[in-house]
């Protein structure tokens, strides 16, 4: 019975000295009262005090030379404490310490040796002998800050290597590409960072410049071609793109690179622009598909957008949807004196609307639920507010949903446009902006054919109005661009949500390409867009570089950290009813025409006789009404000559 007590309290007692209960304790201790340091540096005067006696003593000298020996040493320790107190060396928490907190040491010894060696001085007229010597003071003053200094490194050192060393394992070996500035704050901070999830094995210099060299005591590696072999040789698992110098080209190349090999990427925001450096770990981030996609930032003529919205009323439809609210965002930076948005949907616009109100805004804000179909609702709204600038993205924009239910394409894409532009034109709106889509260009589907038509209508309706003498004509103006990454409905949150859920990621067609533009890339420009529109013009937009969409997918699920078709599968579905395997931006007959600004053109359109398509487009509205779909695509059909259905019931229309 003795015998299991026994072994019973030496478990308990070796459990309590174990290797985790004293990484725990370490870990956990709390920065030491000020007190205890002035101990711990009063213990370093001490012991270099007496080094110096012993070391002056070897050689035969005194190092006090007054017989007021007490006196002296109680007055030199009592000046180096007066000196730890003015200059707050005992203030720094010692395992952060850093070059500041050894100035301070500095400082303080300096001004000790100052004071000691004018009272030796001093003391020397009066006395006709020196107090002690002045080399000795020296020496001592010497090795009093290299004592102070060094067990400050020895604490700090220890600190880190401990936390460095805890948790090695888990721990992801990093190179962080980049040597400038930002790129030494970044491993700084990673370095430090406690606990850690990084461990930096060196840096890479792209222009190989300081091969030889060092920096934060790590290596800067040579790239000779190819980043993953240079990984490789460092047993590297990511790399941290911290050089903003770097152009999205190369980054790309860096990217592709990378993923081929499965290696993770990761990137960082400027230094700059952190709130709180010691969340270094959440600024760093896997990098996101949009990184690639995006391009370089778009400069917009803030003066021509500020004149157009700068304390006006502005009335934003389709609000609550993910371009309209980017607009209704980026309309108030420029301080409109009123802002309307409105949508149908109530759950999207109270979000809306709660975020507007905590954004701190100058401007009236008035949310309205209500239907663009509902022209005595659109008329209350317009004869309330009197807006003087309409932003039109409220749309139906799915194109298998639309195949299914083209009347509700019909009420909503094209009456309630023409709801929104009839009642501009009589209240005297200045500008009507309205968002169209690349699917409206040669439309092979329902809601392509339906923006087409809406297109067609404002525009006529401005030809109309020009052509006849009226105070305050409407300026109407079309904005045209393709897939808006990020958007409700859009492939990359679909296929982020089949990648987290283990696939498969769904394809269409392993030929199907898309432009892709980021929602405050396409609302820029549509607020450029209208603010330079002089009525009329249909604007398209520099989309950039098309996407192969599987390509895409792959990219994806790499950058998920998994690898495509074995970890998580691709699958061919076909194409959708509708859908073009090709989105264009112009149609067959039109031309372009540029701007000042370099992203934007203007596409010229056959116009469309004003009396003839408003006479279609009723008719087209009470068609839709009785919900005949046949009878409703045929008349589209008959608006849009070039309308041709493609992977729908519909084709046999077009025969």
């Amino acid at each position: 019975m003795s015998t299991t007590k026994n072994s019973g309290s030496t478990s308990v007692s070796s459990n309590f000295f174990s290797r985790e209960n004293l990484k725990f304790s370490i870990h956990n201790l709390s920065y030491l009262p000020r007190w205890i340091i002035v101990m711990m540096d009063f213990s370093v005067l001490v012991v270099s005090f007496f080094f110096t006696i012993l070391i002056f003593k070897g050689t035969g000298l005194d190092y006090i030379v007054t017989p007021h020996t007490f006196r002296f040493i109680a007055g030199f320790f009592g000046v180096n404490v007066f000196f730890f107190w003015l200059f707050r060396t005992y203030s720094g928490i010692i395992r952060h310490s850093s070059y500041i907190d050894a100035v301070k040491l500095l400082f303080s010894q300096m001004a000790v040796l100052i004071i000691f060696l004018f009272f030796n001085f001093s003391y020397e007229l009066l006395y006709g002998q020196k107090a002690f010597l002045n080399t000795a003071i020296f020496i001592n003053i010497v090795l009093s800050f290299c004592g102070l200094f060094l067990y400050r490194v020895i604490i700090k050192q220890t600190f880190e290597l401990y936390f460095s060393d805890q948790g090695t394992n888990k721990l992801i070996r990093t190179i962080i590409y980049g040597t400038d500035a930002n790129a030494i704050s970044v491993a700084n901070a990673l370095k430090f960072e406690t606990p850690s999830r990084f461990k930096i094995v060196g840096f890479v210099d792209k222009n190989n410049q300081n091969a030889t060299k060092r920096m934060l005591d790590l290596p800067i590696l040579v790239k000779k071609k190819k980043l993953p072999p240079l990984m490789r040789s460092v047993n590297a698992q990511a790399v941290i793109i911290a050089d903003k110098s770097l152009s999205k080209e190369e980054q790309l190349i860096i990217v592709d690179q990378c993923l081929e090999f499965n290696y993770t990427v990761y990137t960082v925001p400027l230094i700059s622009d952190w709130e709180n450096q010691k969340e270094i770990s959440q600024k760093v981030k896997s990098i996101q598909i949009e990184d690639l996609l995006e391009r370089k930032p778009i400069v917009l003529d803030s003066k021509l957008i500020s004149k157009q919205l700068k304390d006006k009323t502005i009335l934003i439809t389709g609000a609550a949807g993910s371009i309209g609210s980017e607009i209704v965002r980026q309309v108030l930076i420029f301080n409109p004196k009123t802002v309307i948005i409105l949508d149908q949907a109530e759950t999207p616009l109270h979000h809306m609307c709660l975020e507007m109100k905590s954004s701190g805004s100058n401007s009236a804000i008035y949310t309205v639920i209500a239907d663009v179909r509902n022209k005595e609702a659109m008329n209350n709204v317009f004869r309330l507010h009197q807006p003087q600038v309409v932003f039109h993205a409220a749309a139906y924009k799915h194109v298998p949903l639309m195949e299914e239910n083209p009347s509700q394409a019909i009420l909503t894409n094209i009456e309630g446009t023409k709801n929104l532009a009839d009642l501009s034109c009589f209240y005297n709106v200045k500008k009507f902006v309205m968002v169209s889509t690349d699917k409206a260009v040669n439309p092979s589907n329902v809601m392509g054919a339906s923006k087409r038509i809406a297109e067609k209508y404002v525009q006529s309706l401005q030809f109309k109005n020009t052509n006849t003498i009226t105070k305050n004509t409407t300026k109407f103006i079309t904005t045209r661009f393709g897939n808006v990454l990020g958007s409700n409905g859009s492939v990359v949150p679909l296929f982020t949500k089949q990648i987290a859920n283990g696939g498969p990621v769904t394809i269409t067609h392993p030929d199907i390409i898309r432009y892709f533009m980021t929602i405050p890339e396409a609302c820029q420009l549509v607020l450029e867009a209208g603010a330079m529109g002089n009525g009329g013009e249909i604007y398209i937009f520099d989309m950039g570089k098309p996407v192969k969409i599987i390509d895409l997918a792959k990219k994806m699920i790499k950058l998920a950290g998994f690898i495509p078709d074995k970890e998580i599968k691709i699958q061919i579905v076909g194409l959708r009813p509708g859908e073009k395997l090709y989105e264009e931006l112009l149609n067959d007959t039109s031309k372009t025409l540029p701007t000042h600004h370099d992203k934007i053109m203007i596409a010229e359109e056959i116009l469309d006789d004003f009396e003839a398509l408003n006479i279609d487009i009723n008719e087209l509205i009470g068609i839709a009404n009785n919900f005949d779909n046949d009878a409703i695509v045929s008349k589209m059909k008959k608006i849009v000559p070039e309308f041709k259905s493609m992977n729908s019931a519909f084709e046999l229309l077009d025969k």
